[in-house]
């Protein structure tokens, strides 16, 4: 009886509070409740929520559809996002490709003189590949991939073929670099996540995807989280 009348109270609050939300710059969501199996993420986790639920979400469908392929992550700052893929598809190598040392000066530079920035620029210097191995439950399954993209593909297979891939640079270039490198080698099935496309902070990004996606035909869907990521699959 408790526990009844303790979950109607949330309820109510919960109802209250959420209209209010979002003019306040938050929303508030309830877990996703009919899916008859528990979650594999910490729903309260600092990450996105939508974000880090539609991973899960798709790491299910590539798991019920034996799509073979590794995962990456391209823009790996801290590795919060890429723990979260590291737990995802624990019987997958990771690859991981960043500088490690912030962005790509020439690269910062062109998209700072087209305006795609914001006055605001996150630090991502902020960081080290020992971070971000601390950050992973399987850290045996990560393969650093440290500097400029896409140098650091040259030593990678040829054949080799991806389930997901995260795309997280921020910049146009390495945005759309990225996609001419990974698209390619996404298996069928697979999915690529690429995040600030809605982000007015980052305007490169949509300008990125729009011009990859319109000269290869391809389809994609935005998704409502905070960093405004789409979504293609293949």
């Amino acid at each position: 009886m408790l526990k009844k009348i303790f979950i109607n109270l949330l309820k109510k609050v919960y109802y209250f509070f959420q209209p209010m939300m979002p003019n306040m710059g938050f929303v508030m969501t309830s877990k996703i409740w009919s899916l008859g199996r528990e979650h594999n993420f910490n729903v309260y986790d600092r990450v996105d929520y939508v974000r880090v639920m539609s991973l899960e979400l798709i790491s299910q469908e590539i798991k019920e559809s034996n799509v073979e392929g590794n995962v990456a992550e391209f823009g790996v700052f801290q590795g919060e996002f890429a723990s979260k893929i590291n737990e995802a598809f624990p019987n997958k190598k990771l690859y991981l490709f960043d500088t490690f040392e912030g962005f790509n000066k020439e690269e910062e530079n062109k998209d700072k003189k087209e305006n795609f920035f914001t006055e605001h620029v996150t630090d991502f210097s902020k960081t080290s590949v020992d971070i971000v191995l601390k950050n992973m439950k399987f850290p045996e399954n990560c393969i650093i991939k440290k500097g400029y993209f896409p140098d650091t593909t040259k030593d990678i297979p040829i054949d080799e073929q991806f389930a997901f891939v995260s795309i997280d640079t921020d910049l146009y270039d390495p945005i759309y670099n990225g996609l001419l490198y990974f698209y390619p080698r996404l298996q069928k099935g697979g999915y690529i996540f690429i995040h600030d496309y809605n982000s007015v902070g980052y305007k490169g990004a949509k300008l990125a995807v729009k011009k990859f996606t319109t000269e290869n035909n391809i389809s994609f869907f935005p998704l409502c989280d905070g960093g405004g990521t789409c979504v293609i699959s293949k």
